[in-house]
């Protein structure tokens, strides 16, 4: 059986629930990750080296290891933290091992690639950019005493706590350079998936890097994007129809193949089948969430519903 070659694009908690139910239905995985955190180990890291922020793209990493006793050995060490005010508190031992590797190594790329090696991950991890990237949002309502006034938040961190509204994102430095590996996966794919995730810091700034944005566009690719399960801080209220307003608005020339949606989440949105096919895409909806209460998308069903979209 020909296994189909897949590029998933995204940050954090997203990308890593996107990755482990990949991980069980093709061997032919990239994932491409932002690398805008400025917050915690990765943030302390970032200012301390000038290096890209690494926390993302070590939970891709983890997600990528594999069922075994030792890849569940090896996901469990990189996402482990140590203890104490000490200098090294707060830090996971997998950023200070990218981290290491990058300052010896010289290269992002090369440092990433040496440590899937070394953990057996079944798939490749990129950053989308060999450059520190910062997300710059329009907020408004910020200030309950102006609710009508706009208000620049800087930093992912604090765009993804946000109590505003967050109407509008920019990456700075503007138009940056896409990592050429990350541009050559997405040509050369056969599906690429985008979110779930944090609208706003982990899912929408892929497609503010020109050449991912161009490369997602145009490749003949199926592309299949990925609702989240609620609204989160960074979209409040927001209908599923609304996720797909602010992706038009952010890239008006993305056009996708397939939105996949939670069944839950998109019950009373009446306007998301037509939005969809605005863009092209069928509006696939599914059971996708675990039973335990919390938002978040179950690997298994995730994984079944990627491969029968992708007939495997």
């Amino acid at each position: 059986m020909h296994l189909p070659t897949v590029t998933a694009l995204g940050g954090g908690h997203g990308l890593f629930a996107s990755l482990t139910a990949l991980r069980r239905v093709t061997d032919h995985l990239t994932a491409v990750v932002t690398v805008a955190d400025d917050g915690g180990s990765s943030g302390r890291l970032r200012a301390e080296f000038n290096c890209l922020p690494p926390g993302d793209l070590r939970m891709a990493l983890a997600a990528l290891c594999g069922d075994d006793a030792s890849g569940r050995l090896w996901a469990d060490v990189l996402q482990s933290r140590f203890g104490g005010d000490g200098p090294l508190g707060g830090h996971a031992i997998g950023n200070l091992l990218i981290a290491g590797l990058w300052e010896r190594l010289g290269d992002p790329v090369s440092g990433l690639d040496m440590v899937g090696k070394l953990l057996g991950a079944r798939g490749r991890v990129l950053p989308m950019s060999r450059v520190p990237l910062e997300i710059v949002a329009e907020v408004i309502g910020l200030d309950p005493l102006q609710p009508d006034e706009f208000t620049e938040v800087r930093g992912q961190h604090k765009v993804a706590v946000t109590h505003g509204d967050v109407r509008t994102i920019r990456l700075e430095p503007t138009e940056p350079p896409a990592t050429p590996e990350s541009v050559a996966a997405i040509e050369e794919s056969d599906w690429v998936v985008l979110g779930p995730g944090s609208w706003f810091t982990s899912v929408m700034p892929h497609l503010l890097v020109p050449e991912l944005a161009r490369a997602i566009t145009r490749t003949s690719a199926k592309r299949i994007l990925t609702l989240n399960l609620v609204s989160s801080s960074e979209t409040q209220d927001y209908t599923a129809a609304q996720h797909l307003e602010l992706l038009v608005e952010h890239a008006p020339e993305i056009r996708l193949d397939v939105v996949l949606a939670d069944q839950q989440f998109v019950r009373d949105d009446r306007h998301l089948a037509a939005y969809a096919a605005s863009l092209g895409a069928e509006l696939v909806v599914a059971d996708l969430a675990v039973r335990d209460g919390t938002a978040r998308h179950d690997p298994l069903r995730l994984a079944s519903i990627y491969a029968e979209l992708m007939g495997v």
